[in-house]
């Protein structure tokens, strides 16, 4: 299939795991893509390309199953806030073939994400990564520097409430032992071809007996709990960088997968440690690109999270910071 790459920069990564759907939006090849977003897979491209991409609220927008428990949901990555918000219209209507799936919004997204803003909203912060060992970069910190001061000048109340996290081997572990089973019920024509990190996961997956695997399904929807009523207690919206790095060089996840096929997963981490936490909590995030690094001018993307159900209270803030802060006109250097 050939090696996505970066309209941006064709030596950097457009992110993943809908990297062609990133790619191909930022390159004027399409107004609009579908993506799916398990860990942050719509979210990074977003941030990696320049886009807006939005992970709707778990069950809001339905498969013909539900994903990885719950982890794994669709979306879209465009050009605007506008563009997503009618899209979301189209995708988040009933589904009456899904138990899971609620009511048709009374009041379209369009529309929503038009009215006033209210003011005095409480704002929070996580800069720091919630993986402990990781490294955020200056320029991903900067850009939440810019949205934060674009918000307090817009009536928004910056509150300095900490964000309810696990630990990092609690997190790490609930979430990967759902996250290895994502290949399941896949059928596979050929198994020798499949990359070595995938058959690695899946490996790891089969390794699993069914009662740790529920084990780690009920801790999921336990760390889910804390951290939302955590979350309700103490904001409105968080801000937080999309990515603790800038897109890395294409490739770079494969560095010492040759012992180690699941070392591509850790490599990972710095571009997923943000978005996977709130795939966890079924929480609305969405990625807008309010920042450009000057050293290397790519785009560098913020994530806003907010309660879940509030993909309105969502799209009415990135539609100001988007006033505020435009960035449709932008294009990559292949376009």
């Amino acid at each position: 299939m050939g090696i996505s790459r970066n309209p941006w920069d064709p030596d950097r990564t457009p992110g993943g795991s809908s990297s062609g759907a990133g790619a191909a939006v930022a390159a004027v090849m399409a107004p609009i893509a579908h993506a799916e977003d398990g860990g942050g897979s719509i979210r990074i491209p977003a941030s990696c390309n320049g886009l807006v991409g939005l992970k709707p609220t778990r069950g809001l927008v339905t498969n013909a199953v539900v994903e990885v428990e719950g982890l794994g949901t669709g979306g879209v990555l465009t050009h605007s806030v506008a563009d997503t918000a009618v899209a979301l219209d189209v995708l988040a209507r009933h589904d009456p073939g899904a138990w899971w799936s609620p009511a048709t919004p009374r009041t379209s997204f369009a529309a929503a994400m038009k009215t006033d803003v209210p003011t005095g909203l409480r704002i929070g912060v996580l800069t720091d990564s919630p993986i402990d060992g990781i490294r955020v970069h200056p320029a991903c910190v900067a850009a939440v520097d810019v949205a934060l001061r674009t918000l307090e000048s817009a009536g928004q109340h910056i509150v300095d409430t900490p964000l309810p996290l696990p630990p990092t081997d609690e997190l790490v572990t609930a979430f990967t032992t759902l996250w290895n089973v994502g290949g399941a019920g896949i059928a596979l024509a050929e198994p020798d071809r499949v990359e070595p990190h995938n058959r690695a996961l899946r490996e790891a997956a089969r390794a699993i007996d069914s009662w740790t695997y529920a084990e780690g399904v009920r801790k999921t929807q336990q760390l889910s709990r804390r951290i939302v009523e955590g979350f309700l207690a103490g904001f409105d919206l968080l801000v937080t960088p999309t990515m603790a790095c800038l897109p890395p060089l294409v490739g770079a996840w494969r560095t010492g997968t040759e012992d180690d096929p699941l070392r591509a997963l850790l490599n990972s981490y710095p571009m997923g440690v943000f978005t996977s936490v709130f795939n966890v909590t079924g929480q609305p995030a969405i990625s807008l690109p309010v920042h450009h690094d000057e050293a290397t001018g790519l785009p560098v993307g913020i994530q806003i999270v907010a309660a879940p159900w509030r993909e309105d209270l969502l799209l009415q803030v990135s539609h100001t910071l988007e006033l505020a802060l435009p960035w449709a006109g932008r294009r990559p250097t292949v376009s």
